[in-house]
């Protein structure tokens, strides 16, 4: 304890004398975006991760953060690198003049923490340092050496108001959040809960995106506790996008311009605010909190012929993050075959909004999967005057038609005169398409994959024609034959036949 705190006022004392000679302070205001580049901008340009070149490429992309990992060798130098080895020599086992034979793939000499400080200083009002303070293989002691030394450095360099601390060792972020009150802290682990974090000073929960869809109820409870959020290390475009739905500070990814470039057309960035959702991360049964079932041999006056069970995960199940909706050739209550029917009916409902469902259709002549909305008042308005959206159908006969319609009482398809049209896909059985809807008072779009391919506007002429301006609640299910998906028959070769469901959000404007 002694020499730690020795350290640290060493090093805080030769910079106040200028010994250090830190740079001139310039005006730091964080760029408006939510990207750490992952060890620098290293990827498309071919860097080493946490070179001086990754970080000045991620400063010149305007990152609002650059992350970098510290390292201290066998005489106390502190050092920029990753693992715990470089180029086969074990770090904390050998000196730096050792290390330093060796380079980086560039040319660049390995870096120490104050060089790599000092140039995220240099031309950089933007970029947050985001500095992982590695833990130490010798011992646990050293680990908060380790931490009291670069502490002093950052302040010795002032450049305290321009760093982020993260760690995977919980006692580091606690021995720095006693050096430096206030300092922001993120921990990496991704076992304490955001009370935990608030408690101890922590003021951010950077984990592995997989500890967030498991435990959802942290992304809440942080937003509450004001614990910063932020994931690692996120490279695909689907998991930033859930990202940036959750309203998330921080990504951390090794793929900045690609994040940048979501970032702009993200939902959230353009006025919405994610309301509802069902990202299927658990295992077993449908979330009993977010939908019910609505069993039986009804068919919607359509002469399905599936008999539609309840809590059977043979027909309704969630498993490796996809709900999935199986209809099975099997006698159930005089109809052929069995299926499942979700909804959230007495459980949510919405008036406008974005709602977006990410699925992936079954093959075959007889299937006729969809994913729609009904009027909560149907029990009293009855069909078709509560208002139905069809947000994507689809018959197995028709392998290449997504078709988007409403149904009203002026409008609706006992009449002819329902408001349905298609768009045309090759692939609706090989990979998930996103199925939505853009629905507000004078409105409502039907998109696939974001393109819109059916407009239905408002005449404002009675709620006959538009209904659409009250609460509607969802479906999933899975039909099988009936007068539209069974008109060619039945090909009773392709059961099981499965609708997957990757997940489902509603979206309602700020």
């Amino acid at each position: 304890m002694i020499r730690i705190t020795v350290c640290f006022l060493l090093l805080t004392c030769m910079a106040s004398c200028g010994i250090l000679k830190p740079r001139s302070k310039a005006p730091v205001v964080f760029a408006n975006n939510i990207v750490v580049a992952h060890r620098g901008a290293f990827k498309k340009n071919k860097l080493p991760e946490n070179s001086i070149a990754s970080l000045k490429q991620a400063i010149a992309l305007n990152c609002t953060g650059s992350e970098f990992d510290v390292r201290m060798t066998s005489d106390d130098s502190l050092i920029i690198n990753h693992d715990p080895a470089f180029k086969k020599l074990p770090i904390e086992q050998t000196t730096y003049a050792e290390l330093i034979k060796h380079s980086l793939s560039n040319g660049e000499k390995l870096p120490t923490l104050r060089e790599y400080l000092l140039a995220g200083m240099e031309n950089n009002t933007a970029t947050r340092l985001i500095c992982e303070i590695k833990p130490s293989e010798i011992s646990k002691e050293r680990g908060k050496q380790i931490a009291a030394k670069t502490v002093a450095l950052v302040h010795a360099l002032r450049a305290r108001e321009r760093v982020v601390y993260i760690s995977f060792d919980y006692d580091i972020l606690k021995k720095i959040v006693a050096l430096d009150p206030g300092v922001p802290t993120q921990y990496l682990n991704g076992d304490r809960s955001p009370e935990q974090l608030k408690a101890d000073g922590i003021t951010g929960a950077d984990y592995h995106y997989s500890v967030f869809k498991k435990r959802p109820e942290w992304i809440a409870s942080a937003k509450q506790l004001n614990i910063a959020l932020n994931a690692w290390t996120v490279n695909d475009a689907e998991t930033m996008e859930w990202l940036m739905a959750n309203d998330f500070e921080f990504i951390t990814t090794n793929e900045p311009e690609l994040l940048m470039e979501l970032m702009q057309k993200t939902l959230t960035r353009n006025g919405w605010k994610l309301v509802w959702s069902d990202e299927f991360n658990d295992q077993g049964e449908p979330d009993s909190t977010k939908w019910g079932y609505h069993p039986g041999a009804h068919g919607g006056g359509n002469n399905e012929l599936q008999y539609y069970t309840a809590n059977d995960t043979l027909n309704a199940v969630v498993a490796n993050g996809v709900l999935k909706i199986i209809a099975r050739k099997e006698i159930r209550e005089n109809k052929a075959y069995t299926s499942s029917k979700l909804q959230t009916r007495n459980k949510a409902a919405f008036t406008y909004g974005r709602i977006e469902v990410r699925a992936k259709l079954p093959a075959g002549r007889g299937t006729w999967p969809a994913i729609w909305m009904l009027g909560t008042n149907i029990d009293s308005s009855t069909w078709p005057a509560c208002g139905e959206i069809d947000i994507m159908e689809h018959v197995g006969y028709e392998k290449d038609s997504i078709y988007g319609t409403i149904h009203s009482d002026a409008y609706n398809h006992i009449k002819g005169t329902q408001k349905g049209k298609a768009i045309y896909t090759a692939d609706p059985y090989s990979r998930f398409h996103v199925y939505a809807i853009e629905w507000s008072p004078e409105k409502i779009d039907f998109m696939m994959d974001g393109v819109v391919y059916n407009h239905i506007r408002n005449e404002h002429l009675s709620v006959k024609e538009w209904p659409f301006d009250a609460p509607f609640y969802l479906i999933l299910n899975l039909a099988i034959g009936g007068g539209w998906g069974g008109k060619k028959g039945v090909d009773d070769t392709i059961f099981p036949a499965t609708m997957e469901v990757d997940w489902v959000r509603v979206f309602q404007t700020k």
